[in-house]
Parts: C-alpha cells; sequence; structure tokens
C-alpha cells in the first residue's frame, strides 16, 4: 500500500524521505480493473451496481459476502500469473488462520470506496525525497512505473526521486525474500535524507 506513503508525502510536510515498496495503488485497480482493462464509465457504473446490490443484500442477511481469497495450492496452470503468485505467498509460505487473503477473503463491498479516491493527485508536488521499489517481473510493476512518471512530471522537486527495479523479482517477493529486498539501498536512502 505505497500509495499510502506517496499520499502522506504529498500532504506532510514534515516528512523528509519516503520508500514505497511493491507499491499498489488500490484505487486505480478498484476503478479501472487490473491494467486498466475495466477504464470505461459503463464498466465503472456497472460495478459500482452490483456492489451496491450487494450492499443490500448484506444488510438482508446481516453478515458481509466474502470475494474468496487466494486459490488453493497448487493452482492451475491456466490460471494468471499474479494468482499464482499470491496463492503461493498467501496459501503457502504466509499462511495465516486469520489472514482475509489465506482464508475467505475481504468483504465484497469493501475496497469499494477506492474507485472515487484517486489519492495520488499531487505527487508531483513532494519537495522530500522518494524512493519507489518494485520487482521487475511483478504484475503491479505499472503502479510504480506510472506514479514515478506522474510524480517527476512538471515538477521543480525531481532531484531526490527515484525509481528502483529489482531484475526478476515479483511482486511477493519483495514482502519477504530477504535475497531480494534490497536493505543496503534503503539503508543508504535514509542515511542520506534523514541528515
Amino acid at each position: 500500500m505505497g500509495r499510502y506513503g506517496l499520499n502522506t508525502a504529498s500532504l506532510d510536510t514534515r516528512i523528509k524521505a519516503t520508500a514505497a515498496m511493491t507499491m499498489y495503488d488500490m484505487a486505480r485497480v478498484n476503478a479501472n480493473g487490473y491494467f486498466d482493462e475495466g477504464d470505461q464509465e459503463e464498466t465503472r457504473y456497472q460495478l459500482k451496481k452490483t456492489l451496491n446490490e450487494q450492499r443490500v443484500m448484506d444488510y438482508r442477511n446481516g453478515t458481509y459476502a466474502r470475494a474468496g481469497g487466494c486459490m488453493e495450492l497448487p493452482v492451475a496452470d491456466d490460471a494468471p500469473f499474479f494468482v499464482k503468485d499470491y496463492s503461493a505467498y498467501y496459501k503457502g509460505r504466509a499462511y495465516h488462520k486469520r489472514s482475509l487473503n489465506s482464508n475467505e477473503g475481504w468483504n465484497q463491498i469493501g475496497c469499494m470506496s477506492f474507485i472515487n479516491q484517486p489519492i495520488l493527485r499531487y505527487t508531483n508536488e513532494i519537495r522530500s525525497a522518494v524512493l519507489l521499489v518494485h520487482g521487475e517481473k511483478a504484475h503491479s510493476c505499472y503502479f510504480s512505473k506510472d506514479a514515478y512518471a506522474a510524480m517527476i512530471k512538471d515538477s521543480s522537486y525531481t532531484d531526490n526521486k527515484e525509481l528502483l527495479l529489482i531484475p526478476d523479482a515479483v511482486h511477493t517477493d519483495l514482502y519477504d525474500n530477504l535475497d531480494v529486498i534490497p536493505f543496503d539501498k534503503l539503508e543508504a536512502f535514509f542515511r542520506e535524507h534523514l541528515k
């Protein structure tokens, strides 16, 4: 959820440095779908209509319908790569009995408010240092690439901004793969900018 870090950095002038690891733009993906495939007014309208109908059903049932967590292992070969990646993480090495992603998933309506929250609007006004780190092979890499491009576009504060792509890393590698996470780079970044 590194977008919250960027949003906070664009709001709070006390912040000296922000590092966002494997950033995910929940507002964008909820409003536009993965890879912006649903970025049309009619698609969004139908999504909102479905979610609002679900809100009524949840009220009537007195419980929230779940969206379903990650797939059971082994995941079918024809599943999208990011589904395999998430499932290997949440159903495998990071499984927890209380984790939503490991079990029944989030409430179906839980992310509805993200549809109207493009909160990264003023990131090109961030004056403090920002480091975006993402796996080069991550399905979500476009979030960091686009956030970086927007952050430096028409900005007078680009000298302390950086996008670091980790070769061959996928989305969940930057969660817990100690061989991939660039600890030395993060330490150097914060030492330089937190003086």
